[in-house]
C-alpha cells in the first residue's frame, strides 16, 4: 500500500510553497493570505462532516484528505510546524482537562 505520512505532505508543502503560482496550488493559496487558507480549511471541514453524516465512506476519506492538505497548508501560512502541533498533544496526553473531572484524556 503507498503511503504518505503527514510529515511528508508537509514537507511537500514546503516545496510546493517554493515554487511559482502557475505551478503550485500550494503557492497560490498562500500567496491569497492566512484568511484565505483558514476559509478553505473551514469549507474543507465542513465537507468532511457533511461525507460523514452522509455515512459515504469514499468522500469521507477524499474530503478528510483535502482536510488535512488544507490545515497544513494553514499551519505553514502561520509559520507553525506540524512539530508544534504534535508537541501540543503530546503534552496533553496526561493532563486532565477541565470539563473532563477524572475522566481520560481525550488523546
Amino acid at each position: 500500500m503507498n503511503r504518505l505520512t503527514l510529515n511528508d505532505l508537509e514537507e511537500r508543502i514546503r516545496e510546493r510553497a517554493t515554487a511559482s503560482a502557475d505551478e503550485s496550488y500550494t503557492r497560490t493559496l498562500l500567496d491569497r493570505g492566512v484568511a484565505h487558507c483558514a476559509r478553505k480549511l473551514g469549507e474543507e471541514s465542513l465537507e468532511t462532516v457533511l461525507a460523514a453524516v452522509a455515512e459515504d465512506r469514499a468522500r469521507l476519506i477524499a474530503e478528510s484528505a483535502d482536510l488535512l492538505y488544507h490545515l497544513l497548508v494553514l499551519l505553514h501560512a502561520r509559520g507553525i510546524a506540524l512539530e508544534e502541533v504534535e508537541a501540543a498533544l503530546w503534552e496533553r496526553r496526561s493532563k486532565p482537562r477541565p470539563e473532563q473531572n477524572t475522566k481520560a484524556s481525550h488523546v
